[in-house]
């Protein structure tokens, strides 16, 4: 594997940030989304040069390597993408800006407990698996509304938007992946009621197929291999 340097982290974002406009400039949505870069695989060093190339936003998907990377870099924003553990939550409701991946009411009811008891309100993603396949988490799309619904009843909770992954490999399926999603946002979002229910998120696209999601409007990309190389 090439060494991961300060001149290459900062070319490969450079790079991605002119795909970015141009995919957003071609797109009829005209959004350039948020890039986080999902640093799972890197240390506390390559952290350190994405952020002297002026990425700001995180993403892990461990508890334990997001408390690490936190404590380094406390005034960064710290996005949690992995698969829920109640267990560790303790360590994730408070440090991340954002919980991209909440998949279940169970998961739901545990990120209000823990916010509540930390006087906090916690923003999250809902995660939907639009694609249907059986190794992804996620809601089905017919159990959001509702989830929403439990949503508006979570005092700590404020749910910003809705995540997922499309499938690898196709480029046409996974924008038809993110067209789905942007769908069920919008069928929801218009008949949203609750205050702490914004809906305003499409988190979607990684290094594979960004383009494609920010062709369907994703106001979140996730990025890593493409940012760490």
């Amino acid at each position: 594997m090439p060494e991961i340097t300060r001149e290459s982290v900062s070319a490969n974002i450079a790079g991605i940030r002119r795909t970015i406009a141009e995919a957003a400039s071609a797109s009829e949505f005209g959004i350039e989304p948020l890039l986080v870069a999902v640093s799972k695989t890197v240390g506390i060093e390559e952290v350190a040069f994405a952020i002297e190339a002026g990425i700001h936003d995180f993403g892990e998907n461990r508890a334990d390597e997001l408390v690490r990377k936190h404590a380094a870099y406390p005034e960064e924003n710290w996005h949690f993408i992995g698969r829920i553990q109640t267990n560790k939550l303790k360590d994730v409701v408070g440090r991340a800006c954002l919980i991209h991946s909440v998949a279940s009411i169970h998961a739901l009811d545990e990120i209000q407990k823990r916010a509540s008891r930390l006087g906090i309100v916690q923003p999250i993603l809902l995660e939907v698996n639009v694609s249907g396949e059986e190794s992804k988490d996620g809601f089905a799309p017919a159990a959001l509304p509702e989830a929403i619904a439990h949503c508006g009843q979570l005092e700590s909770v404020e749910v910003r938007g809705l995540m997922t992954m499309a499938p690898l490999g196709d480029a046409s399926v996974a924008r038809a992946t993110f067209h789905g999603l942007r769908r069920l946002r919008d069928e929801l979002r218009a008949g949203c009621t609750s205050e702490n229910v914004k809906l305003d998120e499409l988190s979607m696209g990684m290094s594979q197929d960004f383009p494609q999601a920010i062709a369907e409007g994703a106001t979140i990309i996730r990025l890593g291999r493409s940012v760490f190389s």
